[in-house]
């Protein structure tokens, strides 16, 4: 206990929950905002939600995509989706039409005309939009589920106080992504809807971390200072913290970078689910549970019951 305390006093510790309210007031902006653009916006559902058409074309040489884009849009499908599909010969189109079964062969038509290279029609596929109503509907299920589960497992683990700072901290992480996504009108797809799910995984992860260190030191250090005692906890974790995030964040970036087209958005998604994720554990979680005067007390194990000694036998059982 001493070595701690030795510890506890040579270490600065960085004072963050000094500006937990002014966090704590802009992270109620930017969910007001992502609220307020999901209302009057909504999101840009991707075919996977909303239905209609998929073509896979391949191509001999690598494919111009501005040419496709261009050649789709005089034809009538301004909206239409063009992306790589694997390698730059193999080209993805995504269309928001009807069912019809010539619609793949049409388009090929008209690519093998405005291109000298052979191009082959690969696959084409319609989504109902019942299908994609079923996967919306029970993406957001998953989360809800998701959510509880959560609260369920930190209360048990550590204690009621933790599990509300865990899954304010994650609607907080999940409302602000799918915000960024509904604000700048970002397709929003299957591979989205995973990322987001990722996110929530990850933040209660950082968020875990934090805890047991916060539930150590109100067991191990002497000072009675919930402040104190919630910000030497993230002092210690931070280190651990920016390793993780960094590390993650640049192997997302390099997949937002070189991934191509089929698995940006879901990179992009996770990018900002890991920044957001960080803060939110220790200016959201962390805040919470300074906001909700966590003590000693909430922390102290119970006391084993004492075995009577033979003292305390009366003494009409002793006979």
């Amino acid at each position: 206990m001493a070595e701690v305390a030795e510890k506890n006093n040579a270490m600065k510790v960085i004072p963050f929950m000094s500006k937990r309210m002014l966090a704590l007031a802009f992270s109620g902006l930017l969910m007001l905002a992502s609220v307020g653009s999901l209302v009057v916006q909504g999101l840009n559902f991707g075919l996977d939600f909303t239905g209609g058409t998929l073509v896979e074309l391949g191509y001999s040489e690598p494919a111009d995509l501005n040419q496709v884009r261009e050649v789709l849009a005089r034809e009538g499908f301004e909206e239409a989706r063009v992306q790589y599909f694997g390698t730059e010969r193999e080209v993805m189109i995504r269309l928001r039409v009807d069912d019809n079964p010539q619609l793949g062969d049409q388009i090929l038509a008209l690519m093998q005309a405005e291109t000298s290279s052979d191009v082959s029609l690969r696959r084409s596929e319609f989504v109902g939009p019942a299908v994609g109503e079923e996967l919306r509907d029970k993406g957001g299920l998953g989360m809800i589920l998701a959510l509880a589960v959560v609260m369920v497992y930190v209360a048990l683990r550590f204690q009621y106080k933790f599990a509300v700072g865990a899954v304010v901290a994650l609607i907080h992480d999940v409302i602000i992504v799918v915000g960024v996504f509904s604000f700048f009108q970002l397709n929003f797809d299957l591979t989205v809807l995973a990322a987001v799910l990722a996110v929530v995984g990850y933040s209660l992860n950082d968020s875990i971390v934090v805890a047991d260190r916060i539930r150590e030191n109100f067991r191990s250090v002497r000072r009675d200072d919930t402040l104190y005692i919630v910000d030497l906890s993230l002092t210690q974790t931070l280190g651990r913290t920016m390793v993780t995030s960094g590390t993650t964040a640049l192997v997302l970036v390099a997949l937002l970078v070189f991934g191509g087209e089929l698995i940006r958005m879901f990179s992009l998604a996770l990018l900002i689910g890991i920044v957001v994720g960080t803060y939110s554990s220790v200016y959201i979680s962390a805040a919470v549970l300074a906001q909700m005067n966590l003590s000693k007390a909430d922390m102290m194990r119970p006391e084993k019951k004492e075995v009577e000694t033979e003292e305390d036998v009366p003494d009409w059982l002793k006979e």
